[in-house]
C-alpha cells in the first residue's frame, strides 16, 4: 500500500513538474522577445547617468547641486514664457547636468542644462533617458507601451516561478555545464543563467511590475478616490502643495535661501526642484532631497511659496505603508546604489538578458533535435536571429548617431532615436530574410563592429573615467561578439576525412 502511494506521489510530482515546465516554456515564448528587449534597456538603465555623461562629452566637469538648480531657474526665468512648469533634478556626482523638463509658449522640452550657464548643452541628446524609457515604454504611446510592459513582468514572474517548481536539481544545476552537447548544452546554460542570481531576478521583476500596478491594477485607487486624483496624491506628497495659477504675474524669489533651508531639514543635498507656475504670484517651489542616503524613494519634500520664499509646508515620510511602496519602488530604481552595488545590479540585468534570449534559442534547438521544424518554429528562428540581434544593433547604433550627426541640426535628440529604431528594424528584417546560419554571424558580426565603432568615436582616447570606462565596455563587447563570430564560424567548417592507408603489400 505505501509502495502504490508513493509510486502515485512520484506520478504526481512528474506530472506536476511537467506541467509547469510545459506553462514556462509557453509564458517565455509568448513575450520572450519584448522581455529581451525591456531587460536589455533595464540593464544598461543602472549606468543611466553615466551613458547621459557619455553622450555629452563637452560637459566633463564636475557641479555643484544647489549652483546647478540656481543657473537653471535664472535661465528658465529669461527664456520660458506662459510655463506651467519646470521639473529639475539637480547633478549628484554621477550625473553633471540638471535634466529638465519644462514648457514654454505651449511646447514642451526636455533639456540638459549646463550647471554654470543654464542654458542647454550644446549637444542635444537623451542620453540614458532613452533607454530608461524603452525599458517600460517600448516606444510606443501611453499608455499602450506601459500596459505592454506590465503584461510582459506578468508573465516573467509566472516564467519564474513556473522554472523553480519545474528543476528537478535546482542546485546541481548552478555546477552543471556539458559543452558541445547540443540541447543539453543550451539547457544548462539556460538553468545556470536562471539559478546563479534568481533571488535578484524575483526582486527585479516583482518590484518592477508594482511601479506599473497603478496603471494595470488601478481598482484599488478608483474605489478609495474615483476619478478625483488630486486628492490621491496629495494624500500620497502631503508635503506638496498644489495650487491654481493667480494670473498676477510676479518674479521668482532668489532660490538659492530655499535650497539651504531644503538641505538643513533634509540633512541632505537637494535632489529635485519642481517649480509650479513660475512667474506667477501663486508659484510654488517643491523640493526633494537625493536618494542616495535610503533606499525609499523620495522619501520627505518641502514646498516654499514661489513669490515670496516663505515656508508652505514640510514633510518627512514615515507611514509604513508608504515607506513599504517606496523601498519597493526604491528597490527597483537602485538610485541608492553605491558603485559595487550598480554593478551587481547589471550583471543580474545582463544574467536575465541572456536567461530570455537563451531560453527562445532553447525552444528551436529542442524542437530540431526531435523532428523536422514547422513551419511555425522556423519563422521563429529567424525571428529569434532579428529580434535579439535587431534589438542589441539599435541600442548600439544610438550612441554612433550621437556621435555622427551634427551639433545644430533641428530634432536632434529625436534623429538619434530615429537611428537607433531604424536600425532594428532593418535588422529583423535581415534576420527574417536570411537563412539562420548566415543571419547569425552576419547581425553578431554587424554588432560587434557598431560596438568597435562606438567605442572608437567615443573617443577612443578620452581622459574622462566615465568616458574612457563607456568606451572599454564597448571594446570589450566587441571583443567577445567577435570570438563568438570566429568559434562559431570555425565549428561550422567540416573534419577533414581521415587519409586512407594502402595495404602494403605481402
Amino acid at each position: 500500500m505505501s509502495a502504490g502511494n508513493s509510486g502515485t506521489s512520484a506520478m504526481i510530482r512528474e506530472g506536476a513538474r511537467q506541467s509547469m515546465a510545459w506553462l514556462h516554456g509557453w509564458t517565455g515564448l509568448l513575450l520572450g522577445h519584448i522581455l529581451f528587449v525591456m531587460c536589455l534597456a533595464g540593464t544598461l538603465s543602472v549606468f543611466k547617468p553615466e551613458i547621459s555623461r557619455w553622450m555629452r562629452p563637452e560637459v566633463s566637469a564636475p557641479a555643484d547641486p544647489a549652483g546647478a538648480i540656481v543657473a537653471a531657474t535664472t535661465w528658465l526665468s529669461a527664456n520660458t514664457k506662459g510655463a506651467t512648469g519646470w521639473y529639475l533634478s539637480a547633478p549628484d556626482g554621477r550625473s553633471n547636468t540638471v535634466e529638465a523638463t519644462y514648457d514654454s509658449d505651449g511646447a514642451y522640452f526636455s533639456r540638459a542644462l549646463d550647471p554654470v550657464r543654464g542654458a542647454p548643452v550644446a549637444r542635444d541628446t537623451l542620453g540614458g533617458e532613452f533607454f530608461y524609457r524603452l525599458h517600460f515604454e517600448l516606444q510606443i504611446p501611453y499608455p499602450w507601451g506601459r500596459l505592454l510592459a506590465s503584461l510582459a513582468a506578468m508573465l516573467m514572474l509566472v516564467a519564474i516561478v513556473t522554472g523553480i517548481i519545474a528543476h528537478k536539481r535546482f542546485f546541481k544545476d548552478i555546477f552543471t555545464f556539458r559543452p558541445a552537447k547540443g540541447q543539453r548544452s543550451w539547457l544548462d546554460g539556460h538553468n545556470a543563467l536562471g539559478v546563479l542570481s534568481l533571488p535578484f531576478h524575483i526582486m527585479i521583476t516583482f518590484t518592477g511590475l508594482l511601479t506599473l500596478a497603478s496603471l494595470s491594477l488601478p481598482w484599488g485607487m478608483t474605489a478609495a478616490y474615483g476619478e478625483d486624483l488630486v486628492t490621491l496624491y496629495s494624500d500620497m506628497t502631503p508635503g506638496a502643495v498644489s495650487r491654481a495659477a493667480s494670473g498676477t504675474k510676479a518674479p521668482l524669489a532668489p532660490i538659492a535661501p530655499m535650497l539651504a533651508q531644503a538641505e538643513r531639514y533634509f540633512d541632505a543635498p537637494v535632489g529635485r526642484a519642481y517649480i509650479f507656475n513660475p512667474g506667477d504670484a501663486a508659484a510654488v517651489v517643491t523640493l526633494y532631497p537625493v536618494e542616495q542616503r535610503a533606499i525609499g524613494y523620495l522619501p520627505a519634500e518641502m514646498s516654499f511659496d514661489g513669490a515670496t520664499g516663505k515656508l508652505l509646508k514640510a514633510w518627512t515620510e514615515d507611514r509604513a505603508g508608504m515607506r513599504t511602496y517606496q523601498t519597493v519602488y526604491g528597490l527597483h530604481m537602485a538610485h541608492f546604489a553605491p558603485l559595487l552595488t550598480r554593478w551587481l545590479y547589471f550583471l543580474g540585468g545582463a544574467m536575465l538578458t541572456l536567461a530570455i534570449a537563451s531560453g527562445m534559442l532553447l525552444w528551436i534547438v529542442k524542437r530540431r533535435e526531435r523532428a523536422p521544424l514547422s513551419i511555425g518554429n522556423k519563422v521563429l528562428e529567424r525571428l529569434n536571429v532579428g529580434g535579439l540581434m535587431g534589438a542589441a544593433i539599435g541600442m548600439a547604433a544610438f550612441p554612433i548617431a550621437n556621435r555622427l550627426l551634427p551639433l545644430a541640426m533641428a530634432g536632434r535628440a529625436e534623429a538619434e532615436v530615429s537611428v537607433a529604431l531604424w536600425s532594428a528594424a532593418a535588422a529583423l528584417l535581415a534576420g527574417l530574410v536570411l537563412p539562420p546560419a548566415i543571419g547569425w554571424p552576419l547581425l553578431m558580426g554587424v554588432l560587434a563592429l557598431c560596438c568597435a565603432l562606438a567605442a572608437l568615436l567615443g573617443p577612443i582616447w578620452a581622459s574622462d573615467m566615465v568616458l574612457a570606462t563607456g568606451n572599454a565596455m564597448l571594446l570589450a563587447t566587441a571583443m567577445a561578439l567577435a570570438m563568438l563570430v570566429w568559434w562559431r564560424q570555425v565549428r561550422r567548417k567540416p573534419a577533414p576525412a581521415p587519409a586512407r592507408r594502402r595495404k602494403a603489400p605481402a
